[in-house]
C-alpha cells in the first residue's frame, strides 16, 4: 500500500466515526465520559411516525369569481406550500377541500408539536390587493344600508392582488429619502394594471394590504409598464419585512384560521423501533450474503456498505429531511441499488478470474466492465427521482428525494471507496 491511499482510507474511517457520532440517538458514552451534546441532531420524522400539527384555514373567495375558486385554491395551496417547503424536506401535506359553500385549506406539518410555531411557519401572509374609487350614488346607497356596515364605502376591489405580484423591492423616495416598495406584476398582471390605471386617471386607486389602506395615489396616466409603488410611511425595518413576505408568496386570497390541534403519530416509536430492528437484521443478512459469497472482497464491499449507510443517514440529518414511511421505502431501495452495483462488479471480476487472469487485471476488469451498467441504471433512477420530486405531491417527494440521494451516494461508496479498499488491500497484492 502506498501512502496516499493510507492516508485516504484513514481519512475516510475518521469522516465515517465523526458521522457515526452525528447520528447516533441519544450521543455516546466511552468511559463515562460523554460527548458534547453539539454532536447530537434528531432525525424529521413524518407525520405518519412521529405525529405532527394540523391547521385548517378558510378562504374568503367573496372578491372571486365563482368560476375562477378552484384555480384560486389551487394556487392558495401553491404557495403555502412553498413558504413552508421550499426546498421540498418538510413534506407538508397542504390539501384543498370544500365543505358545502365553503372552501378550506387543510395544513399538516410533520413532527411540528407546537402549534403556534406551526402557525408561526405558515406566517401572517400579506394579502395584497387594489381598489378603485366608488361613485357618489354607490357610497351614499352604502351608508344609508344598516346591513353594510363591513362593507368599504368609499372603495371597491379589483382583480388586481397579489396572486400576479412578481417581486417586490425595495427604493428610496429621492424627495422625502424615504423608504418606498416596488411592485413588479407578472404579464397578466401587468395587463390588469394598465386597464386599471387606463379607466382611473385622475382618480385615486387605494393599495390595501391585509383589509387596510396603506397607499392612495392618484393616477396620472395610464401605466403600461406593470410597475406599481407603495409609499406608506414605513421605517426601514418594516419595508425590508414586507418586502420579505410579499416575496415569499403574496396569497391570492385571504384566509382565517379556523381550526389548530395536534396530533398523534399513526406508527408510535413502538413501530419505529419494529422498523429498525427490520432494517437492521436485513442489513446484516445482506452483509453475511456479500461475505460467504465474495470472501474477503466482499467482506471489503459489505465495510464500504456500513460507511454508505452512515453517510446517508448524515446527509438525512443534516440537511434535515423529514422522513415519512414513502421515504423510508426509498432509502431501504437505494441500499439494495448499493449492494447491487457491488454483486455486479464482483460478478464480471469472477469471469475474469475463470480464464486465470491474476486477481488485480481481475477486479479492475470488473470495475472497468461493469461501470457502463451502472452507471446508466442510477442515472436513469435519479432522472426518475428528479421527474417524481418536481410533478408530485410532497409525500412522494419524499420517496424521491432518498432514493436520489441514496444512489448518489451508493455510486460514491461502491465504486469509490470499495475500489480503494481493493486496490490497497487485496490487488496491490498481487
Amino acid at each position: 500500500m502506498n501512502y496516499k491511499r493510507i492516508l485516504i482510507i484513514f481519512g475516510i474511517f475518521i469522516a465515517t466515526v465523526l458521522m457515526g457520532v452525528f447520528i447516533y440517538p441519544q450521543g455516546i458514552t466511552a468511559r463515562g465520559i460523554k460527548l458534547p451534546d453539539f454532536f447530537y441532531k434528531g432525525f424529521n420524522f413524518g407525520l405518519d411516525i412521529s405525529g405532527g400539527t394540523l391547521l385548517i384555514y378558510e378562504a374568503d373567495l367573496s372578491n372571486i369569481d365563482p368560476a375562477d375558486y378552484s384555480s384560486a385554491m389551487t394556487g392558495l395551496r401553491d404557495v403555502i406550500e412553498r413558504r413552508i417547503n421550499y426546498s421540498g424536506v418538510r413534506e407538508p401535506r397542504v390539501t384543498v377541500n370544500k365543505s358545502g359553500e365553503r372552501w378550506r385549506l387543510t395544513v399538516e406539518l410533520a413532527g411540528v408539536k407546537d402549534i403556534q410555531e406551526a402557525i408561526k411557519m405558515i406566517g401572517e401572509t400579506p394579502y395584497l390587493e387594489f381598489k378603485e374609487i366608488r361613485s357618489e350614488e354607490e357610497t351614499e346607497a352604502i351608508l344609508e344600508d344598516e346591513e353594510s356596515e363591513n362593507v368599504d364605502p368609499y372603495f371597491k376591489a379589483t382583480a388586481l392582488t397579489g396572486k400576479y405580484l412578481e417581486r417586490a423591492d425595495i427604493d428610496f423616495d429621492q424627495t422625502t429619502s424615504l423608504p418606498v416598495i416596488n411592485l413588479k406584476f407578472n404579464d397578466e398582471g401587468s395587463k390588469i394594471f394598465a386597464e386599471l390605471t387606463k379607466n382611473n386617471v385622475g382618480n385615486p386607486l387605494a393599495i390595501y394590504l391585509d383589509n387596510h389602506p396603506i397607499s392612495i395615489p392618484v393616477v396620472r396616466e395610464e401605466i403600461p409598464s406593470g410597475i406599481a409603488q407603495i409609499s406608506g410611511q414605513f421605517t426601514l425595518a418594516e419595508a425590508r419585512e414586507l418586502v420579505a413576505r410579499l416575496n415569499q408568496g403574496a396569497l391570492p386570497v385571504p384566509i382565517n384560521l379556523i381550526s389548530q390541534q395536534s396530533v398523534g403519530a399513526i406508527l408510535g416509536e413502538e413501530s419505529i423501533e419494529k422498523i429498525s430492528q427490520a432494517a437492521l437484521f436485513g442489513f446484516l443478512l445482506v452483509i453475511l450474503f456479500m461475505t460467504i459469497f465474495y470472501r474477503f472482497p466482499g467482506l471489503l464491499a459489505s465495510i464500504s456498505l456500513i460507511i454508505y449507510v452512515i453517510l446517508v443517514l448524515s446527509i438525512f440529518k443534516l440537511i434535515p429531511i423529514t422522513l415519512t414511511l414513502a421515504g423510508v421505502t426509498g432509502f431501504i431501495l437505494s441500499v439494495g441499488m448499493a449492494v447491487d452495483a457491488n454483486v455486479l462488479i464482483f460478478e464480471y471480476a469472477k469471469e475474469e478470474m475463470r480464464k486465470n487472469k491474476p486477481m488485480k487485471i481481475s477486479m479492475e476488469d470488473g470495475f472497468q466492465r461493469s461501470w457502463p451498467a451502472i452507471r446508466d441504471s442510477n442515472i436513469a433512477t435519479i432522472i426518475s427521482a428528479i421527474i417524481l420530486y418536481y410533478f408530485t405531491s410532497s409525500m412522494i417527494r419524499g420517496f424521491a428525494l432518498t432514493l436520489a440521494i441514496g444512489v448518489g451516494a451508493g455510486l460514491l461508496t461502491a465504486i469509490y471507496i470499495t475500489r480503494i479498499f481493493l486496490q490497497a488491500l487485496i490487488i496491490n497484492r498481487n
